[in-house]
């Protein structure tokens, strides 16, 4: 197995333990909503704190339901994987084509000009 192999599996397997021991540990149970997102945390914490406590602004849009909010939540980081999917993209394949054209020996048109 190559080098690069190895650590991509090992990436693979720390994804997954990150994935799988909070379950398996148990680490939400006795809670009502056990694996909420930090701002319902902060919010929580905060009207725990300080109940008179008024926010600064308010959300411009607020979904019908959570299952909504998530759905947002997943289509905003799927648009963002596929932005920088494309740029990382875009950079590998100028990169390889600077690198064939390097090494076929191509000339610049500016360069057989000057001789």
């Amino acid at each position: 197995m190559s080098r690069n192999a190895k650590i991509n599996t090992l990436l693979l397997l720390l994804v997954a333990a990150l994935a799988v021991l909070p379950l398996a540990l148990g680490l939400g149970e006795g809670k009502e909503e056990p694996f909420t997102g930090a701002d319902a945390q902060a919010e929580t914490a905060i009207a725990e704190l300080k109940p008179d406590y008024e926010p600064w602004f308010s959300p411009l849009y607020e979904p019908p339901s959570g299952d909504i909010e998530s759905a947002l939540f997943a289509l905003q980081a799927a648009l963002g994987a596929g932005v920088l999917a494309y740029y990382f993209g875009i950079r590998k394949g100028r990169r390889q084509g600077a690198a064939a054209a390097g090494a076929s020996g191509a000339v610049a048109p500016d360069a057989s000009a000057q001789s």
